[in-house]
């Protein structure tokens, strides 16, 4: 009886799972898959060498240097609150180590199991009248041999999902930290224009006042009033609207530096007339950046992994092989426990060949090679995306700048053409009306030549997150 039990534990440990792929054309074209497998890898193999480790200092992942270029103290101060307090950076860094953890769990999948127990009962034996109580300490060790490599591949593809996540806490905190940088840059931006439309209703209402008045003296038509009367209300609705944008994004950059939107009151920017960017952004840039992006690397490894997925579906038909043993130790009495007398042990190994399961392990290999393709055509449309996405903030930052330069030219004959006006005005050739009207144009050209100044900034924060922060 004892002996069946010992062979029964044994067995027990071994599983009994059998399955095997006969006549499996997709098995035959193995060595053909594993050849296209190898000059893909060749193609990236350059840039997949260096290992992913995640940043002990998160300031590493957006360069802050960078961010110094725009030599503002309260932009750099709500950079360092976001990468403290946003809550999307600290997911993503509770996401890295969840994966951590399950690439700890998918090693120990690698190493012998011992597991322990300890078994009091009670009952009547066969064949007697008698009842008596036991006791019972069983130890089993179990270990699969890993002769093919299967569960080591296994290890390795979870531990390209670790250095993917990696990838993607950097990818989280320069996303963040272009977000501050371009809601702050925009708030400014709105402090400057709110600041001249403030100027520019001023104006229309002395302009509205003014024509109040020649209506009433009949120089004026009441269509003309009309019309002036219309431009101030739609100056001070506009002026609304930009109030209403700005504490919107105000909003936005408390929750950005992780704080309450209640506290926006207590949110300083730098003036518009002093924020510029000192530093310069090329007229092109390597390959290599774009090779360097965390999304080009994360493409990378889950290729990568998606080609160990096949090696292990394949795998997963060949034989395993698994060793095993037992010892227990029972008797009647718990200070006897430990006795030979009433030891039981055993020891074995078996191996198993997988025999049928449905064709699940067939169509498991075929699924991982549709996965591995689809993967394949990630890693070629990321490579596509890269590219685009660093000419299309090349493109913007160059255009930009060109418009910039023309507009300020605008400015300059602008404000000669008002300082000829305001000589008339003095010389009493033209009225005060005729003054109010071209100091508005000149305020509507000075609001277009802020608002492009301040899309030029926006557009090298683009240019600093298609880069990766590696500029």
């Amino acid at each position: 009886m004892k002996k069946f039990i010992t062979a029964a534990i044994i067995l027990s440990m071994f599983g009994t799972n059998a399955v095997l792929a006969v006549n499996d054309k997709t098995v035959l074209k193995a060595g053909t898959e594993e050849n296209i497998q190898k000059n893909i890898y060749n193609d990236i193999k350059k840039h997949k060498s260096e290992k992913v480790l995640p940043k002990k200092n998160k300031y590493e992942y957006i360069n802050l240097a960078w961010w110094n270029q725009f030599n503002d103290e309260y932009l750099n101060d709500y950079i360092i609150r976001a990468v403290e307090n946003n809550k999307d950076l600290k997911m993503a860094t509770l996401t890295m180590e969840e994966y951590y953890q399950k690439v700890r769990m998918q090693r120990a999948q690698e190493m012998p199991n011992l597991s322990a127990g300890f078994m009091p009962g009670y009952g009547k034996m066969p064949l007697t009248g008698k009842t008596e109580g036991n006791f019972a300490l069983p130890i089993i060790a179990s270990y699969e041999v890993d002769l093919f490599g299967k569960n080591h591949n296994k290890t390795t593809a979870v531990k390209k999902l670790y250095e993917a996540s990696i990838l993607d806490e950097q990818a989280a905190y320069i996303a963040i930290a272009s977000a501050v940088g371009s809601v702050y840059v925009n708030i400014v931006k709105l402090d400057a224009l709110i600041d001249m439309q403030e100027d520019i209703v001023a104006l229309r209402k002395e302009i509205s006042e003014i024509m109040t008045v020649s209506n009433r003296e009949g120089i004026v038509s009441t269509s003309d009033l009309v019309k002036a009367n219309k431009a101030y209300i739609a100056g001070t609705s506009d002026l609304v609207e930009l109030k209403k944008e700005r504490t919107k994004l105000l909003n936005q950059l408390a929750v950005l530096a992780g704080d309450s939107p209640n506290n926006i009151e207590e949110y300083k920017r730098a003036d518009y007339k002093t924020l510029a960017f000192s530093g310069n952004i090329p007229e092109e840039v390597s390959s290599e950046i774009i090779m360097n992006r965390p999304d080009y690397k994360k493409a990378e490894k889950m290729l990568e992994k998606a080609g160990i997925d096949v090696r292990v579906a394949r795998k997963e038909m060949l034989p395993r092989i698994n060793l095993g043993g037992m010892m227990l130790f029972s008797n009647k009495h718990l200070e006897s426990l430990f006795t030979t007398k009433g030891m039981l042990w055993g020891v074995g190994g078996g191996l198993f060949q997988p025999l049928f399961q449905g064709f699940s392990l067939t169509a498991n290999l075929k699924s991982k090679k549709i996965a591995y393709e689809r993967s394949l055509r990630n890693y070629e449309k990321v490579n596509l995306t890269s590219m685009q996405e660093v000419n299309d903030s090349l493109v913007s930052v160059n255009m930009d700048r060109e418009k910039l330069a023309k507009q300020k030219d605008i400015q300059a004959l602008e404000q000669k053409d008002f300082k000829l006006t305001r000589e008339k005005y003095k010389e009493g050739v033209i009225a005060k009306l005729d003054l109010d009207q071209q100091e508005e144009n000149l305020l509507n050209v000075q609001r277009m030549v802020y608002s492009t100044q301040f899309d030029c900034m926006v557009d090298y924060i683009n240019y600093y997150k298609a880069i990766a922060a590696q500029g």
